[in-house]
């Protein structure tokens, strides 16, 4: 009994971790594109020159 708990335990924490890995790929892949668009989108000054859209 106690090695069929402990692959339904290791099952679970893998199928949890790779949940969280596929979540953390897809927030990667929303925050390129919102930095991309940040980028491509950023204003022009009077200048005439373009300045950094982001603080640092």
């Amino acid at each position: 009994m106690v090695p069929l708990l402990l692959v339904l335990l290791l099952a679970l924490i893998l199928f949890g971790a790779g949940f969280a890995l596929k979540a953390l790929w897809w927030i990667a892949v929303i925050v390129l594109v919102v930095w991309l668009l940040g980028f491509v989108m950023r204003s022009t000054p009077a200048g005439g020159r373009r300045g950094r859209w982001y603080r640092w």
